[in-house]
């Protein structure tokens, strides 16, 4: 289980890090490479830090069993994916507009920090909220198809199914 939550949050990491600072880029009109990679790589150290210190799955089930959610329902999945959406976007955001910011006041821009910041988060929030709901379940088939015993082990569970 612990080999899956860490393949789950890299791939979870580098994914959100990568959409997120692609829309920041591009919603604050200055779309430049380096501050794109620059951006993509800060996030993903950030997003793998909290993937390895957050455990996800521990979070969410234990906030399902508190509210009566029951796995598998898409109601859960609703909920799980606010939670995750919750605990990195916010923190992944802060830093990404924190550097911009600085790199833009650093040149001359005079502008203040808290609207940028706000019209970010909102704006990473929706988008961090849809990529968590789609990829979380894809990179889960994924992940568990690579494990041993997994649906594409010639004699895991499913074996000889087509999954």
């Amino acid at each position: 289980m612990k080999k899956i939550g860490m393949q789950m949050s890299i791939l979870m990491g580098v994914s959100l890090s990568f959409c997120l600072s692609l829309v920041g880029s591009l919603s604050s009109g200055h779309f430049a490479v380096p501050t794109f990679l620059l951006s993509f790589v800060l996030s993903t150290i950030i997003s793998l830090i909290i993937g390895f210190l957050v455990p996800m799955k521990k979070v969410n089930d234990s906030l399902d069993s508190k509210l009566g959610l029951q796995p598998g329902k898409f109601s859960t999945h609703l909920f799980d994916s606010l939670i995750s959406d919750l605990i990195y976007t916010p923190i992944i955001t802060l830093a990404m507009v924190f550097l911009n910011w600085k790199i833009a006041t650093a040149h001359g821009a005079q502008i203040p920090f808290g609207p940028m910041f706000v019209k970010s988060l909102i704006i990473s929030m929706l988008v961090g909220y849809v990529l968590i709901f789609v990829l979380m379940p894809l990179f889960l088939k994924l992940v568990m198809r690579n494990m041993p015993g997994g649906p594409s082990a010639p004699d895991g569970p499913g074996a000889g199914q087509g999954l």
